[in-house]
């Protein structure tokens, strides 16, 4: 905890898969939008100095007035035609002085300072780390609409955020992403590009992605938990 911290939260997306004219990120949880509750996660922390919100040019007054209690602390990037792009913009944004760099969805706003601590403290013995919890499903392999095989479950994780790298290897790993036009999911599939070992982390199952409709329901009921407690 003594080395600079930034984070990275990726707010760019659309409201598609939600199938919501307004973006998910500003959708609201208990009377506070997503994107609220996702940055305020982070903000009070003591440790974190600098949080780069990526979002969406067309986007960027309606996220700065919902964030207008959060001031010291935040940047603005804006985000690009891809994932890969977006992120990459946050990540120039970041201090020179950074050390370390967390990455975190928008939408995943349950996130608690138990798995950001460990994951950050994990680090120190690693140079990349992905908050995962182990699948609860079985998994199947399937192609042209049959089952090809059924990966053995213990070694099946979802992968979650916040993810953690060395500053130096994450960008590393984007510039030879977006050289390559090399497309991928999440951050931590970029040090599998370039040969980086990647520590998982276990996180909680609360620490859901908003994304559909029902995530909302589920959202919904969360927040009023988290509010009440």
């Amino acid at each position: 905890m003594d080395k600079q911290i930034s984070v990275i939260i990726t707010a760019a997306g659309s409201g598609m898969r939600m199938g919501s004219l307004v973006p998910k990120q500003f959708l609201k949880l208990n009377n506070k939008e997503i994107i609220y509750r996702t940055v305020s996660k982070f903000y009070y922390l003591d440790y974190i100095k600098e949080i780069i919100i990526v979002v969406a040019q067309e986007e960027m007054d309606r996220c700065k007035s919902i964030l207008k209690d959060f001031k010291d602390k935040l940047k603005f990037a804006k985000g690009g035609q891809t994932r890969e792009e977006s992120t990459y913009n946050g990540l120039m944004m970041v201090s020179d002085e950074t050390d370390i760099v967390l990455t975190h969805d928008g939408v995943r706003p349950f996130v608690t300072e138990r798995v950001i601590r460990g994951a950050i403290e994990e680090l120190s013995e690693e140079n990349a780390i992905v908050v995962c919890v182990p699948a609860k499903d079985t998994i199947k392999n399937a192609k042209d609409g049959y089952i090809a095989y059924t990966p053995n479950r213990s070694e099946l994780y979802n992968a979650q955020t916040p993810q953690v790298f060395n500053r130096g290897l994450l960008i590393e790993g984007y510039e030879k992403a977006l050289r390559e036009r090399i497309k991928v999911t999440d951050d931590s599939s970029l040090m599998e590009v370039i040969g980086q070992p990647v520590k998982v982390y276990i996180g909680e199952y609360d620490n859901i992605k908003i994304t559909t409709k029902i995530d909302l329901v589920i959202g919904e009921i969360l927040a009023k938990m988290e509010d009440e407690s």
